[in-house]
């Protein structure tokens, strides 16, 4: 009635390797098959930018000409069980003029046009999709939060800014979306190599929002900074933004945006400080034209200024970057913007009044202005000028920009 024992047990070993191998063989089937239709979906990508810079900076023996070209070849995997894989390599290299300081050569005789020749992994990630709402991000990849004032990518500078970062951006109720990061490195403008390259430590973003109605949203943010290489720019920052827009008539419509910040030091940093950040923006969009004014404050407290330095720092404050650090005594931007499009050109012009926020300082004026046109999908062309006309704070400036992109 029973099996001996001897034989049960070849029997049973035999049973058990068929089992094993009929999963492993029903797992990796699938499996097989996942990865191939990701392959098969797979995305290739390949972006060129030109660009030409002309600096002329009063102080500097030389003027600055900057001829480079950026290569971007980047592939994103399919799916596979809602896992996605994404690498992107950059390369910056000379095609004309090198006379420039690219913060790297020592060309102190030239201005700073901060685009040092190099090749790099810009982007390199795994990310999983919950949903079509939620999802997962593990790896070096670009993060821009809001309008980039205070977490951003930098996209303007040949070399972007990424982040070594997990990343988490969530849907949990309608209407409400969460976007946490925990950034351990920060690859920022001045490339891969050298002393200003890189930024290590233990930092956290954090931005909630939520709409409250069509056209009308508030977002609290948090940044708590730790940046073992620089730490005077450790910082914590709380802050509330509201962006609203207004249907005035038909053709017309209105557009306001508000923000408040509160910066103190943080961590390994050996300053002591408590400064604000006001900002305010009221915009009219007509058929033809749009216009908005706006007031930006950065305050001082103790000689220290309120800081941004993980900002696309090139958006604000005039592009002339004359203000990437906050000056000791604040600063106060107000601005007036004016945007239309003529023949298919998209122009754009602003004029910013810079003075200190603390002391009475007059620190000066600028004006920018852009000319941007798209020939299609693939192809564009853009025209870029400031000039900063310095009272007490720095030195007149002016510079050019050419830039010719196409994108595959």
């Amino acid at each position: 009635m029973f099996m001996n024992v001897k034989k049960a047990i070849p029997v049973a070993v035999s049973l058990a390797a068929l089992g094993l191998s009929v999963s492993a063989h029903t797992v990796a089937e699938p499996l097989a098959e996942g990865i191939s239709k990701a392959l098969d979906e797979s995305d290739i990508g390949l972006e060129l930018r030109y660009r030409y810079e002309f600096v002329d900076q009063d102080g500097a023996p030389e003027d600055a000409d900057a001829s480079t070209l950026r290569t971007r070849v980047n592939v994103k995997s399919g799916s596979i069980g809602g896992f996605q894989g994404f690498i992107e390599v950059d390369n910056v290299s000379y095609v004309g003029s090198d006379n420039f300081n690219n913060t790297e050569n020592g060309a102190s005789d030239y201005p700073v046009v901060a685009d040092p020749d190099y090749t790099e992994v810009n982007q390199a990630f795994v990310s999983y999709a919950f949903d079509d709402k939620n999802k997962a991000t593990v790896g070096r990849q670009r993060i821009n939060h809001s309008g980039q004032r205070f977490l951003g990518g930098v996209g303007w500078r040949q070399n972007e800014q990424t982040f070594d970062a997990a990343r988490m951006q969530l849907a949990p109720v309608e209407g409400l979306t969460v976007d946490y990061s925990y950034i351990w490195g920060v690859n920022r403008i001045f490339g891969p190599e050298g002393a200003d390259a890189d930024f290590e430590g233990d930092s956290h973003a954090l931005i909630a929002s939520y709409q409250i109605a069509e056209g009308h949203s508030i977002s609290a943010f948090s940044y708590l900074l730790d940046l073992e290489e620089a730490p005077a720019l450790s910082s914590s920052t709380y802050g509330l933004e509201y962006q609203g827009a207004f249907k005035v008539s038909e053709g017309i419509g209105l557009g306001l945006n508000l923000a408040y910040a509160e910066q103190s030091d943080y961590q390994d940093s050996a300053l002591d400080y408590d400064a604000g950040y006001y900002f305010g923006e009221l915009s009219a969009k007509f058929q033809a034209v749009s216009v908005a004014i706006g007031y930006e404050v950065l305050e001082s407290d103790n000689g220290v200024g309120f800081k941004t330095p993980l900002a696309t720092l090139h958006k604000f404050q005039g592009f002339a970057d004359k203000f990437l650090v906050t000056p000791a005594g604040g600063i106060e931007d107000s601005y007036l913007k004016i945007v239309t499009k003529v023949a298919g050109v998209k122009l754009i012009a602003f004029y910013h009044d810079f003075e200190a926020e603390t002391g009475g300082m007059d620190y000066g004026s600028e004006f920018d202005f852009i000319a941007a046109y798209k020939f299609n999908q693939n192809y564009s062309v853009l025209f870029k000028y400031a000039a900063y006309d310095a009272d007490d704070f720095a030195t007149d400036t002016d510079k050019a920009w050419l830039m010719l992109s196409a994108a595959f």
